[in-house]
């Protein structure tokens, strides 16, 4: 006996597959009109709003992006998908209320799936005498901007244990002022009271773009060469490469060389070669800078939780939600500066822009 499919179902199906090639080949005048289409022919199917949304919002058109969102889960409750990215959407308008709630559905994401732990979740109790155990999730960077929460939750009462990706144990150690683990293999620790997501302490903590803990919370403790005399800039011009924005985010040799000749003192942070075996030797290098300039990856980050300067260059293409919009400073690390991409620009006019800042400056 053969599967029956249905004629509409089917038509649909190339419908969108037609789209989706549109939208992979660039031309994304094309995919919207596709996706478009597809949402007045098959006004019950949510797939076509959702993406219709995704182009929107790539074109900056947040109101039409955020209406097409809501309008998809109002077709698919609970898509987690969809609730995901109208998180970060929201996010990076600084409407953390809602946006920190729907972020929740990354954990439908397999590789972002919560852990199996026997004890209760924190949902924002008052921790003031519980045991506390702040479990990792997302990259160096998300760590890094996590771990400020940390001693808050000292300070509130908690007796706080930190789980942390290898590379990031021994400068949270150095800095936090608490009982730090690193996620390697098992992982041994006093039954705690509660435990929690680090990407979830802003939510639990009621966290606003105005309420945002932001003054440094790391620093350097280890001892490294000198770097000698001389004006000395600090300069990451790569993520890392598997990252899923990384075409975008990272810039290309060209880019780089120009940034290279700048007139000053020119330290590539790369670990491969600094020599750097974690975060806290790279710290002790930053320690020694009086600038650095970083795309969008964990250096930022880094120089930005030690209060040092930093130039960080942001694409126009899926910015992430944490630099929220517009704006040339960041609430998360005040020693941050922002050159961001205009839409359809390359990092020419971006590093034109940084170029004669820094000449400004010297």
């Amino acid at each position: 006996m053969g599967v029956r499919v249905s004629p509409e179902v089917n038509d649909r199906t190339a419908w969108l597959a037609r789209a989706a090639a549109a939208r992979e080949a660039g031309d994304l005048a094309l995919a919207e009109r596709l996706y478009a289409q597809a949402a007045a022919r098959w006004p019950d199917a949510a797939e076509p709003h959702h993406h219709l949304a995704g182009l929107h919002r790539r074109a900056g058109r947040l109101d039409l992006a955020e209406a097409e969102y809501r309008r998809t889960l109002a077709l698919a409750p609970g898509a987690a998908a969809t609730e995901r990215v109208l998180a970060t959407l929201l996010l990076s308008q600084g409407r953390f209320a809602e946006g920190f709630a729907l972020f929740e559905a990354r954990h439908a994401v397999p590789a972002m799936a919560k852990p199996a732990l026997p004890f209760a979740e924190w949902r924002g109790e008052d921790p003031a005498g519980k045991q506390l155990l702040i479990w990792p999730e997302q990259g160096f960077g998300d760590q890094i901007q996590s771990a400020r929460f940390a001693p808050v939750l000292k300070a509130l009462g908690a007796q706080v244990t930190l789980i942390c990706a290898p590379a990031l144990e021994r400068l949270f150690a150095a800095s936090l002022g608490v009982p730090v683990i690193a996620a390697a293999g098992p992982v041994e620790f006093t039954d705690p009271d509660y435990w929690v997501m680090s990407g979830s302490l802003p939510a639990r903590l009621g966290v606003t773009v105005e309420t945002i803990p932001a003054a440094p919370y790391l620093q350097a403790t280890e001892a490294r060469p000198r770097l000698g005399e001389g004006f000395k800039v600090g300069l990451m011009a790569r993520g890392n490469p598997a990252h899923e924005n990384d075409a975008h985010r990272s810039l290309g040799s060209h880019g780089a060389r120009r940034l290279h000749d700048l007139p000053a003192r020119i330290v590539d942070l790369d670990p491969a070669a600094t020599g750097a075996r974690d975060f806290a030797d790279t710290a002790a290098i930053l320690d020694q800078l009086d600038l650095v300039i970083s795309v969008d990856t964990s250096v930022a980050h880094l120089a930005g939780a030690m209060g040092k300067p930093c130039w960080v260059l942001l694409p126009a293409i899926e910015t992430d939600w944490r630099w929220l919009r517009e704006r040339t400073d960041s609430p998360w690390y005040p020693s941050l500066r922002l050159y961001r991409q205009d839409p359809g620009e390359g990092w020419g006019p971006v590093i034109d822009r940084l170029a004669a800042d820094f000449a400004a400056r010297r």
